[in-house]
C-alpha cells in the first residue's frame, strides 16, 4: 500500500468522506475551512445530528470554506470540488451509478445519519480512489466503515484520539481498522490545503 505520506487526494481520490460526532461541528469547520478552491475530490460528510430538527450545518459550514456546500438531495449526482453533507433523520450512501441515496434504514450504534454506512459505500464504489477521514466522536460508528475503506485500497487518516474533542470514536476505529495516517486535525489541515494536482 502507498505510504500515507505519498498518497494526494488531490491526484489520487476521486471522493474524499468525512465522519465526526462530538465536537465534529469545530472540526469540520477547520478541515473545510483549510480546503483550497480547487480542491477537485467530491467531499461526503456525516456528522450526527438530532432528528426532527432543521439543519444550519450547511450554512455554519459553509461560511468558511471555499467550496460550495449544501445538504444531499436523493438521485442527486456526486460532484468533485463540492461538500455533500448528510441531512438529518437519513442515512448517506453512494451508488455504484455515482449518485447519492438518502435511506431511512435503521439506525446504525443509534445514529441515523451514520457514518459506517456512507464509508461502506463510498469504499464498494470508489475502491483505492476513495479517503475517509474520521474525526471526533463518542461512539463506535465509523470502525466498521473505516475497515471497509481500507480492505477496498482506500486511504484511511484518523484523528489522533489525544487531540480530539472527544476520543472514544477515533480510538475505537484505531483498535477496530488501524489506518494510515494518525493525524492531529492541524496536521490534517495542513495535508488537504497542500494538495495540489
Amino acid at each position: 500500500m502507498t505510504p500515507s505520506h505519498e498518497f494526494n487526494p488531490q491526484r489520487d481520490a476521486d471522493a474524499v468522506v468525512l465522519g465526526a460526532s462530538a465536537g465534529g461541528v469545530q472540526a469540520l469547520q477547520a478541515l473545510l475551512g483549510a480546503l483550497p478552491a480547487g480542491f477537485a475530490p467530491a467531499l461526503l460528510v456525516v456528522l450526527h445530528l438530532s432528528p426532527g430538527r432543521e439543519s444550519r450545518l450547511a450554512e455554519l459550514l459553509g461560511a468558511g470554506c471555499a467550496l460550495p456546500v449544501a445538504e444531499a438531495l436523493d438521485k442527486q449526482p456526486v460532484r468533485g470540488g463540492t461538500v455533500t453533507l448528510a441531512p438529518p433523520d437519513y442515512h448517506l450512501l453512494v451508488e455504484p451509478d455515482l449518485t447519492l441515496a438518502l435511506s431511512v434504514d435503521e439506525p446504525v450504534l443509534f445514529s441515523r445519519p451514520a457514518i459506517d454506512p456512507l464509508f461502506e459505500s463510498a469504499a464498494a464504489t470508489y475502491g483505492p480512489r476513495l479517503l475517509a477521514l474520521l474525526l471526533t466522536g463518542a461512539s463506535n460508528d465509523g470502525s466498521a466503515g473505516l475497515a471497509a475503506v481500507r480492505a477496498r485500497g482506500g486511504q484511511a487518516w484518523v484523528q489522533d484520539p489525544s487531540s480530539a474533542s472527544v476520543p472514544t470514536m477515533p480510538a475505537a476505529a484505531l483498535a477496530h481498522a488501524g489506518a494510515d495516517a494518525v493525524l492531529t486535525l492541524d496536521d490534517m489541515c495542513r495535508r488537504l490545503a497542500a494538495c495540489t494536482k
